[in-house]
């Protein structure tokens, strides 16, 4: 029995239990409804395990911060380019999702019937790795998954102080991140993905009204005086672009521990597929929409709000993508924190404020990180080249080509080849394409064009800038001395 559904049970018994004490007595039937009312209260808002709560969580994890970057990697490839590689890799990310899906529900299987119990144990995608494929496998996919999602957590701390600027330019964006920091750091006391039910859809809630906020507030101003739309013009700039885009839809570093917190995660399957779709309406319009208003500006705007005019529509998005980018702070550190537990021994304890204090420390170098690179647009793009690539894309491809090489694991599968693709020789053909084509074009291409443009962004604004991409202040030219008389 799955350990969220246990505890469903458990919450459903303890109120079977609180009827059947209440006995006869009216004060106590009072205090059995408030009792129930509570829990009930408390499972709606705070105990999510449906297919919903997973897609909920899917869907709003993909789109964060990206959205703002989104026109900026259109700017570097060209409308036509961009509307065809966010169709391709999230695709291709979905795919990969599935992948991981499938390899999670093999291990899960096989352990339960060497009656392993995962009560108070978050299965983790390093896990199902080991389990799979053996030690050096649990190795490289703990090194990536951690270094992304470390990476991922910085970008969000970024994003904050990025975007906060746009409402009050009072402070400069390192104090900001500052402030930030210390504001995300309560996510150590959120237990785990289970209990992200009422963040996950009001996140999703935030995101598209940002979307649909840039789609219609560009089409409304219209395009700049003399906008040019030169894109691609370099290959650097163009193979940035399009690991940004490897990025947006690279967002299922956190898939096994989304479908672990799942009561039926073998549901999950086609889940990250439906919530691209719908991720497509709110990337789609929006950056081409931006795009086709600012033209070639946004190659020295990474951020699309510093673009738009400032009014009351604008400000109500920065706040709402600022909430948002708490969440997924939440969603990129929470992995980490389970490993973290695990290393120190704290992963079973059941005291939340422990746990927390036992998180503190991997809040600190993320916070220290975003202080040293304060890049948001390149820093999304070298993530995606060095980290997303293998994280997401080589690794559960390879990983699933190796865990059913031989025909008695293909007769034993626990799930079958898709319906869409039912030969297992087509899921090797396609997983080849997958590896090699992210190994080309998104590790290696992307990788020497992200890094070059990284390294560009350095050695012009330094480490540890303290106003990255902000516009410089004017300098008021005192008047000429008048000559004496």
């Amino acid at each position: 029995m799955l350990p969220q559904k246990q505890g469903e049970e458990a919450i459903v018994a303890s109120f079977n239990e609180s009827e059947t004490e209440g006995g006869g007595g009216g004060n106590k039937d009072e205090v059995s409804d408030l009792q129930s009312s509570a829990v009930s209260m408390k499972s709606f808002l705070w105990h999510g395990g449906s297919a919903y709560d997973a897609w909920f969580s899917c869907a709003s994890n993909q789109v964060a911060q990206v959205l703002l970057t989104l026109p900026y990697s259109f700017s570097q490839l060209g409308m036509l380019s961009g509307i065809i590689l966010q169709i391709f890799y999230g695709i291709l990310g979905s795919w990969t999702a599935y992948l991981i899906s499938v390899l999670y529900i093999e291990y899960r299987s096989r352990k339960e019937k060497e009656n392993v119990s995962f009560k108070n144990h978050v299965i983790q995608w390093f896990e199902v790795l080991d389990g799979l494929l053996g030690p050096y496998w649990k190795a490289v996919g703990l090194a990536f998954n951690c270094t992304f999602l470390l990476f991922g957590s910085v970008i969000q701390l970024i994003a904050c102080a990025s975007n906060i600027y746009y409402i009050n330019d009072r402070l400069d964006k390192r104090t900001w991140t500052y402030i930030f920091g210390a504001c995300c750091a309560t996510t150590v006391f959120i237990p785990s993905f289970h209990n992200y039910r009422i963040w996950s859809f009001l996140g999703l809630g935030m995101t598209t009204y940002t979307a649909w906020y840039l789609t219609i507030a560009s089409v409304v101003h219209g395009q700049v005086e003399g906008v040019t739309h030169t894109g691609p013009k370099k290959l650097v700039l163009y193979f940035t672009g399009a690991t940004n885009i490897l990025y947006t839809f690279g967002g299922h570093a956190v898939t096994v521990e989304i479908m672990h917190a799942m009561w039926k995660p073998q549901k999950f399957k086609y889940i990250y597929l439906l919530a691209t779709l719908y991720v497509f309406t709110l990337t789609l319009p929006s950056a081409s929409a931006v795009y086709w208003a600012f033209g070639d500006e946004l190659l020295t705007h990474s951020n699309a709000f510093s673009l738009l005019p400032k009014d009351g529509f604008r400000d109500a998005a920065v706040i709402l993508m600022l909430i948002h980018q708490f969440i997924t702070f939440g969603f990129a550190c929470t992995p980490l924190y389970f490993v973290w537990e695990k290393v120190i021994g704290m992963h079973d304890t059941k005291s939340i404020c422990l746990r927390a204090l036992a998180r503190l420390p991997v809040v600190v170098p993320i916070w220290f990180l975003a202080i040293i690179f304060p890049f948001f647009g390149p820093i999304n793009s070298a993530v995606g080249a060095l980290l997303v690539s293998f994280t997401v894309y080589v690794i559960p491809a390879a990983a699933h080509m190796l865990t059913y090489r031989k025909a008695s694991a293909r007769q034993n599968a626990v799930e079958k080849p898709p319906f869409f693709l039912p030969s297992w020789t087509a899921m090797y053909v396609l997983n080849a394409f997958v590896v090699v084509w992210v190994l080309v074009v998104g590790f290696g291409l992307g990788g020497w064009a992200s890094v070059t443009n990284f390294v560009r962004q350095v050695d012009t604004f330094g480490l540890f800038a303290k106003c990255y991409q902000c516009p410089k202040p004017v300098v008021a030219h005192s008047p000429l001395p008048q000559p004496h008389h």
